[in-house]
């Protein structure tokens, strides 16, 4: 099977024209094309008036040889790429041009279509003496558990909130009553926090074994539409990650596997050894409960602040690692699609139009739109008391009439928390609790118009654009929310955006503040080869809560690596003992 990549037709082309791009391309005739698939399609949007799709086709023919060899020297036939499917170093995944981005290529390269399926690199042994433990079950712990079932490993699952449904009434509760459940949250619970996200599935990592493949068909087999297997910039939004997290839970169980909700672990066993090297040997849950284990995921998310107290006493090492803080913002949907895509704004098969914006302000800080949700909602996304915390969310319609973005400062641990590991989450806690203090103590979140904003004056009341944010947004002056650095650049970047999208300084515009959990504020550090805890053996962090992922797909994608990590771990354990 051939791979043609960067196969550029007109927004509206009929589906023949695909059919007819791959004959031209390969210059065949009708019969000799077998088939194709798409694999992957694009949005090319630089030009508003002739928007274009990019497709990455799968293309059967009757003849790939005799093709390849009269196509040898081609300067878009990959050579160095043309491997067979399946080996080490097959051709590397070309990812089809996403909106913006720049190429001076006038025809779609070919490659040979590598073998992106999932291979498990283990089997469990018969009468294993212990179960791996995964806690937490966001995308990481969820796939962690999820892989070691398929391979026979019956993990025990241990998740201190509650399942999904459940869960997702504790959450309303937040939103609709100003009512917060510690233990049952936006954070907390069956999904983890990218179940009240836009569900995002897409991720900048490098993955060279296909593994993001693997969690997107985990995910159509759990009821996600199968178009998340081919567009660029697939989503699946909170409602329909709620039906699938419940499925995929229960396919673990019908291997075997066991969930335990509501089972915070609150210690972690562990011996030393030598050379300064601990072992864990298992854990302590809020009941009292002891649970032995030498092979124990830790998967958290990025928000399990009392988790990473525990494990700095434990003398687990972790150090402190960089994230952003910010504020939401919003903008009519209808603006932002205007501004993408000119007179095609509104057209179905284009959807709700999206951004990614970047500005380096002057004082040196960077400024960059994070977790952009188009047409949703700004959530209440705390888990502690007394402190507000947003976040952004879409359904899989997109349809709400508000766009929002996250418009967030980098900072480092050298420059703005130095000295203790757990420097940052202290630094994120105190603006949560300023931001609640701010907003009326009480979860509604301060808010302030864009014009009064740039003007350095309160805001008093709303305009054309009103708030998504439940409970409630209190209208102030947010120059005290954040640090002054932050402040001062996200008030040059907000222009210097307007530039890109036209209108996004509009003075009606809503900020809602703060913006702080955009990643872990540590890093759970660990060995490169086995993925273990690099002082404590048995322990393996995964996912966001770890500082190894950034989003749904990265995080499960890591999950996948660790749980291959424990299982190959235990088949070596059982062959010694």
């Amino acid at each position: 099977m051939l791979r043609l990549t960067e196969v550029k037709l007109p927004l509206a082309h009929a589906e023949g024209e695909i059919r007819t791009a791959i004959l031209k391309r390969l210059g065949i005739a009708d019969d000799e094309l077998i088939g194709h698939i798409v694999f992957k399609r694009g949005v090319d949007a630089r030009k508003p008036h002739a928007i274009l799709f990019t497709y990455t086709l799968d293309v059967t023919v009757r003849d790939e040889a005799a093709i390849l060899a009269r196509l040898k020297n081609d300067p878009h036939l990959r050579k160095g790429e043309v491997k067979p499917a399946g080996t080490d170093g097959g051709a590397k995944r070309q990812l089809p041009q996403s909106a913006g981005s720049a190429s001076n290529v006038s025809l779609p390269h070919i490659t040979i279509t590598p073998d992106t399926s999932y291979h498990f690199v283990a089997h469990a042994p018969q009468n294993l003496s212990s179960r791996p433990i995964v806690i937490g079950m966001g995308p990481a712990g969820l796939f962690a558990g999820l892989i070691l079932a398929q391979m026979g490993f019956r993990p025990l699952i241990l998740e201190r909130g509650k399942a999904v449904r459940e869960r997702t009434k504790d959450t309303f509760g937040l939103w609709r009553q100003g009512v917060l459940n510690p233990e049952s949250n936006v954070q907390f619970g069956e999904g983890g926090a990218g179940t009240f996200s836009d569900g995002k599935l897409y991720s900048q990592i490098k993955d060279p074994r296909y593994l993001g493949r693997k969690v997107l068909d985990e995910f159509v087999k759990a009821g996600a539409p199968e178009e998340i297997l081919y567009v660029s910039h697939p989503h699946i939004g909170t409602f329909r990650l709620v039906g699938m997290v419940e499925k995929m839970r229960e396919t673990i169980q019908s291997l075997g596997g066991e969930i335990r909700f509501g089972s915070r672990v609150d210690d972690i066993e562990i011996t030393d050894g030598p050379n300064d090297i601990k072992h864990v040997t298992g854990v302590v849950l809020a009941n009292g409960e002891h649970i032995t284990t030498n092979h124990l995921v830790l998967a958290v998310g990025h928000s399990a602040r009392d988790t990473f107290e525990m494990i700095h006493k434990r003398g687990i090492y972790i150090e402190a690692k960089p994230f952003s803080i910010g504020f939401r913002i919003e903008h009519p949907q209808s603006m932002i699609d205007l501004a993408r895509y000119g007179k095609n704004a509104g057209n179905p098969l284009l959807g709700a139009a999206d951004y990614k914006l970047v500005h380096h302000a002057s004082n040196g800080r960077s400024v960059y739109s994070f977790c952009m949700c188009p047409g949703g909602t700004v959530v209440a996304a705390t888990s502690e008391p007394g402190r507000v915390v947003t976040n952004g969310m879409s359904q899989y319609s997109r349809n709400e009439r508000n766009a929002n973005s996250g418009i967030v400062v980098g900072i480092t641990p050298d420059q703005d928390y130095p000295g203790d590991p757990l420097a940052g989450m202290e630094f994120q806690r105190r603006w949560e609790s300023r931001a609640y203090e701010l907003g009326g103590n009480n979860y509604q979140a301060p808010g302030q118009l864009v014009g009064d904003f740039l003007a350095g004056k309160a805001s008093t009341a709303f305009g054309s654009v009103q708030p998504s944010y439940t409970p409630g947004v209190h209208l102030c002056d947010l120059s005290t929310a954040l640090p002054d650095y932050a402040i001062a650049a996200i008030r040059e970047a907000l222009p210097a955006f307007a530039k890109q999208i036209k209108g996004f300084d509009l003075a009606d515009a809503v900020l809602t503040g703060v913006e702080t959990r955009t990643s872990s504020p540590i890093r759970i550090k660990r060995n490169k080869d086995d993925l273990q805890s690099i002082n404590t053996k048995g322990l393996y962090p995964t996912g966001e809560g770890a500082g190894y992922a950034g989003g749904i797909l990265s995080a499960a994608v890591d999950g996948i690596e660790v749980a291959e990590a424990v299982a190959l771990s235990m088949i070596r354990a059982k062959n010694q003992g």
